[in-house]
């Protein structure tokens, strides 16, 4: 990485009328939350599992609920605990006011779950979640309650076992175990109305931008290969003519025509910044 390519990545910014930001787990890493980057990773955070030989894959999985509820809200909740105790890093704050700055405004496109985004400030109805949010529930028996707001209490964990203690989420409606309006592996019951409404939202707002002969720059911080939902989407823009700018510290390589910085996220936003607001005048 080059000063020349975070020259390039701010003047593509500046000279954008839509900024689409769309964002991976590296995302929030900056921000204190764990990398589950390999095994390695997710044991580091959750040394319980480790000792369980429990992979994310394995657990991040609904059979869960129905096999081992208090296990399943072990790991949800303290999930869901830790994201509304952390605090958002200032980049957040950058490509709002980046994107506040652009003719069209901006959008969130993320495969985060996390809630950060709006926690932040972004606006709820320009953000994106394509994997579903812990802040939100579902039934495990179907019973046609939808898709419903979390609780607002912690849930209380064993954190020696990493096991939920008292009583779980349950369905407003019939009473039965709730679980988070997640997308999981495996998962067959996961409810995306409310996904699918958000995609629908980002799909007129792009399509209102390009209609109007708008530049639309994309600037992706912290999304890998290992589940490229996010880098897919991006480069998809970019193939229907957006700038597309890929902030990765391990996996920066792009596309012909893209901009790749090797750092993280906030460190690449925050260079980006001096850049715009200093040499460009912004």
């Amino acid at each position: 990485m080059e000063a020349t390519d975070v020259r390039a990545a701010a003047a593509a910014i500046g000279a954008a009328d839509a900024l689409v930001v769309t964002a991976g787990a590296g995302m929030g890493v900056d921000s204190g939350l764990p990398d589950f980057r390999g095994d390695a990773g997710f044991w580091r955070a959750y040394p319980q599992f480790g000792k369980l030989g429990l992979r994310f894959a394995e657990l991040a999985n609904p059979r869960w609920f129905a096999r081992d509820p208090t296990l399943a809200w072990g790991f949800y909740g303290h999930r869901r605990n830790l994201y509304r105790a952390t605090i958002p890093h200032d980049g957040f704050a950058i490509v709002q006011r980046w994107a506040a700055a652009r003719r069209h405004g901006g959008f969130v496109f993320t495969s985060n779950v996390d809630g950060q985004f709006a926690k932040a400030g972004w606006p709820t109805d320009r953000i994106a979640e394509c994997h579903g949010a812990i802040e939100f529930d579902q039934c495990t028996a179907d019973c046609g309650v939808g898709i419903f707001a979390a609780g607002a209490d912690e849930i209380a964990i064993d954190d020696a076992e990493c096991r939920a203690k008292g009583p779980l989420p349950a369905c407003p409606r019939c009473g039965a175990l709730a679980r988070p309006n997640i997308l999981m592996f495996g998962d067959g019951q996961w409810l995306r109305q409310r996904t699918a409404a958000q995609e629908r939202r980002l799909a007129e707002y792009l399509g209102a931008v390009r209609r109007a002969g708008g530049k639309i720059a994309v600037i992706e911080c912290g999304a890998g290969t290992a589940i490229p939902t996010v880098r897919q989407f991006g480069e998809a823009q970019q193939r229907l003519g957006a700038q597309l700018i890929r902030v990765n510290p391990r996996e920066a390589e792009v596309p012909a025509g893209g901009i790749g910085l090797a750092l993280g996220a906030r460190a690449g936003l925050v260079s980006i910044d001096l850049e715009l607001t200093t040499a460009l005048g912004m």
